[in-house]
């Protein structure tokens, strides 16, 4: 187990990771701590040896109401700072408490609930799969406070969210439910308990060929930034990394003999 004052990380025997936001009872805000906090998750994850998926979650009543806007307003952040600063590879720190879910090699399924706000809905959105419970309050909050989306979003709403409604979403900065947000391609599952279809769906993915799921993720990753011959090329590479290896030839005998694999990492 790994924890914090804000953030909490258990690996099961399975490989699957529940990573929980603990600040309950500030409905996991984002201050400037907070922000640092997912981050050493996010980097502490990339390195951490049997992962195979990760649940992402938040405890009390929010997964996570965006930003704490009584930090901030305390001078908890810098009005100097200029947000056109990469720190954290192609990111700010702000982005990267977003992109670092995208760029964690496994898996990543995030279980909503309760609020999903503005910076919240743009963390969210940096995990594969999103697992909402249909009550629950979302919104791209940014416009209400005079702001653009600047957490990613743009870049993790590529083909979830047709363009003229991401739009007005971006816009109006409404709020709309759980509900909703499967419709207009926010949440792939609408679930009155988020954390246990996620975590049932993470140990499925965890139960195949842990090689094939990672270059898996990378190609969803390239697919939207690269052309047709790159993608092709891509794909070619990435099977040759796995066919023939002993965790594909493992995944063929397992099916055939109708037993769970055995895998190495």
């Amino acid at each position: 187990m790994q924890e914090n004052d804000r953030i909490r990380i258990d690996l099961g025997e399975d490989g699957v990771a529940q990573v929980r936001f603990t600040r309950g009872d500030k409905m996991n805000a984002l201050d400037p701590e907070q922000f640092d906090r997912i981050i050493e998750a996010g980097e502490y994850l990339r390195t951490l040896k049997g992962l195979r998926v990760v649940v992402l979650s938040g405890e009390g009543r929010a997964f996570c109401a965006g930003l704490d806007l009584s930090s901030m307003a305390a001078g908890g952040s810098s009005p100097q700072a200029k947000l056109a600063e990469r720190t954290h590879g192609n990111s700010n720190r702000a982005q990267e408490a977003a992109m670092t879910w995208r760029k964690c090699p496994v898996p990543v399924i995030a279980a909503v609930h309760g609020v999903c706000f503005g910076g919240g809905l743009q963390i969210a959105s940096g995990a594969d799969i999103r697992v909402v419970h249909p009550e629950t309050r979302m919104a791209i909050m940014e416009m209400k406070w005079g702001l653009v989306p600047d957490m990613g979003g743009y870049a993790l709403w590529r083909g979830l969210v047709r363009d003229d409604v991401l739009r007005e979403l971006v816009y109006t900065n409404r709020e709309f439910t759980g509900r909703e947000a499967q419709e207009l391609g926010l949440a792939t599952f609408v679930e009155n308990d988020p954390l246990a279809r996620a975590t049932a769906l993470a140990q499925t993915i965890a139960g195949k060929n842990p090689a094939a799921v990672r270059g898996s993720k990378r190609l969803f990753d390239a697919m939207h930034d690269r052309n047709t011959d790159a993608i092709l090329m891509a794909e070619s590479e990435e099977q040759d990394a796995v066919i023939r290896k002993p965790n594909q030839i493992e995944a063929v005998m397992a099916e055939m003999q109708k037993r769970a694999p055995q895998f190495e990492d």
